[in-house]
């Protein structure tokens, strides 16, 4: 026997991930930002954004999603923020963009 759906179960699911799915975008861009403000390596990294959680996959969906990279450098992981990271910050938090960038330049003489 078919039911015919009143629409009340979609939404309910709906707001069910929402807020999960805005509390990791949040979380995304903390750890965007966090990345972005100083060299950080690989392990400080994991220890400090890694969870067991599946409902809050920061680390591994802002790789997944190409955010930040790992790359080598003198011998250490390091962890940085991508073109695309910046980006989503810049889209989501362009205050925070526009403090980063003015931390990445050099002072003038």
């Amino acid at each position: 026997m078919v039911q015919e759906s009143d629409g009340l179960a979609d939404e309910d699911d709906e707001k069910r991930t929402r807020p999960v799915s805005d509390t990791v975008e949040n979380l995304i861009l903390d750890l965007v930002e966090w990345v972005g403000r100083k060299e950080r390596t690989y392990s400080e990294t994991i220890d400090a954004w890694r969870t067991s959680c599946p409902r809050l996959p920061v680390w591994e969906d802002a790789v997944g999603r190409g955010f930040v990279e790992t790359a080598s450098a003198d011998g250490r992981s390091l962890v940085r923020v991508t073109q695309a990271g910046f980006d989503f910050l810049k889209e989501k938090r362009p205050d925070c963009h526009e403090q980063l960038q003015r931390v990445k330049e050099p002072p003038i003489s």
